[in-house]
């Protein structure tokens, strides 16, 4: 009876829908891993013909992914693991992460469809003629600058727009997203009742009904007072009329909305308890997930690094983002994105390293901290935080040098500038550097 009862044993699943693949963890009480699955859009789901999950436009600017594609690969995935005897019935609660910032379009009277689902169908085949917009535009998308400096100007500046919403105008934020397909599709828009993020969206599938958009999530779209945690009535008619009701009331990221709708019980075999707790944004999921708390910062040095800061009185500025905390919705996230991160590591160890991480170790561990006074800032692409481009060494006179330092120097410079950059920044949104270190 031990693998039975084993079996019976209560557990979470979390989901991520992110740009290109569809992932399912399930975990049990004591938080291990019990189960794993993944749908990969261009590989399982040819049909959609998407690469790396998305569409990228002919102008190389508009990105978007299709909606059904969504829809299709969580009735793959919920088939995969029912095949492979997963016992949905002890699943007690879900929740889940989609990738920013992207949205989707639910046509008038689509709400009644995804209510009364039948199990019978698998929820694409229900759901195909629900979306006023096929191709969700997602965070890669920068089409929208002119909505963007609209945006800006409505409200009296960037600086004071990300005062409001804790971001100057994005081109991938939601509210200049919505702006776009509102000026140049207005009979669309009126055709929409209700605006989804990813996350929101996702979680609508299990709840049978519109999932309301989490404080955290909705942080990243230039709508969101996130002092208040309520729409702000100036940026919503900067983006487009009749907005607020098409949003919906934004909720704490950790709410139960409530129980899994019944056409998973009939299909699949959950729980009518199952709860669905409200879905956020992957980067307020990361913060989350790595249990982050006050004071605390996390680095993921990616292609772009980036920098989750748990913060209690943030000042929102023009380079990086402050979003509502998904934790502890009294207190805030900090968000920096560096695009100029592991490329650029990398290049500096082939060129000064013979392309050898061991070497570059070595070089970093023979020069001393502070690199005698010796500075460098290295941009190969345009950065985004702050925006700028090029190499920029400086001596221990500032003065600024043109050629190379000597290799070891130049490993040093790299590695410190890139880490200086970070903290500058994180202090500039309100980081603050802990009381032990200001003591010593």
């Amino acid at each position: 009876g031990g693998l039975f009862r084993a079996m019976a044993a209560p557990c979470y699943l979390g989901w991520d829908f992110s740009t290109q693949q569809l992932k399912v963890i399930a975990i049990d009480e004591q938080l291990r891993v019990i189960y794993e699955d993944n749908v990969h859009f261009d590989k399982d789901l040819p049909e959609f013909k998407t690469q790396g999950g998305v569409y990228i436009h002919g102008d190389r600017l508009t990105v978007t992914s299709p909606v059904l594609m969504w829809v299709k690969a969580l009735d793959m995935i919920l088939e995969k693991m029912r095949s492979s005897g997963f016992n949905f019935s002890q699943v007690r609660a879900l929740s889940g992460a989609g990738q920013q910032h992207g949205s989707v379009y639910w046509k008038k009277g689509s709400l009644q469809i995804l209510k009364n689902a039948s199990s019978q169908l698998p929820l694409h085949q229900s759901l195909k003629a629900c979306f006023s917009v096929a191709n969700s535009p997602i965070w890669m998308d920068s089409s929208t600058a002119s909505q963007c400096s609209a945006l800006e100007k409505a409200v009296g500046g960037a600086q004071r727009l990300a005062s409001i919403t804790g971001s100057r105008a994005y081109e991938r934020f939601t509210g200049n997203q919505i702006a776009k397909i509102y000026s140049q599709n207005p009979e669309v828009y009126m055709q929409t009742e209700r605006i989804s993020l990813v996350s929101s969206f996702a979680a609508s599938l299990f709840l049978g009904a519109y999932a309301p958009i989490d404080y955290s999530d909705g942080s990243g779209m230039n709508l969101l007072q996130i002092w208040e945690k309520v729409w702000s009535a100036s940026c919503l008619d900067a983006c487009a009329p009749g907005l607020e009701e098409k949003l919906g009331r934004p909720v704490p990221s950790h709410s139960v909305l409530g129980p899994i709708s019944p056409y998973y019980s009939q299909r699949y075999g959950f729980s009518p308890d199952c709860k669905v707790v409200a879905f956020t944004g992957d980067n307020p999921a990361s913060l989350a997930g790595m249990r982050l708390q006050e004071g605390d910062i996390a680095i993921s040095l990616g292609t772009s690094d980036t920098l989750f800061l748990w913060i209690q009185e943030p000042t929102p500025a023009l380079e990086g983002h402050i979003l509502c905390n998904p934790v502890d919705s009294r207190t805030y996230m900090a968000l920096l994105c560096f695009k100029n991160g592991s490329l650029m590591r990398e290049r500096i160890r082939d060129d000064c390293a013979s392309g050898s991480w061991d070497e570059f170790s070595k070089a970093l561990s023979s020069t001393a901290a502070g690199n005698n006074g010796n500075l460098g800032f290295y941009f190969d692409v345009m950065e985004i935080t702050p925006e700028a481009v090029g190499i920029h060494r400086f001596n221990r006179d500032n003065q600024k040098v043109v050629s190379d330092f000597p290799k070891e120097v130049e490993i040093r410079a790299l590695i410190e500038g890139q880490f200086m950059a970070k903290r500058i920044h994180a202090e500039k949104l309100g980081y603050k550097v802990s009381k032990y270190d200001e003591k010593a």
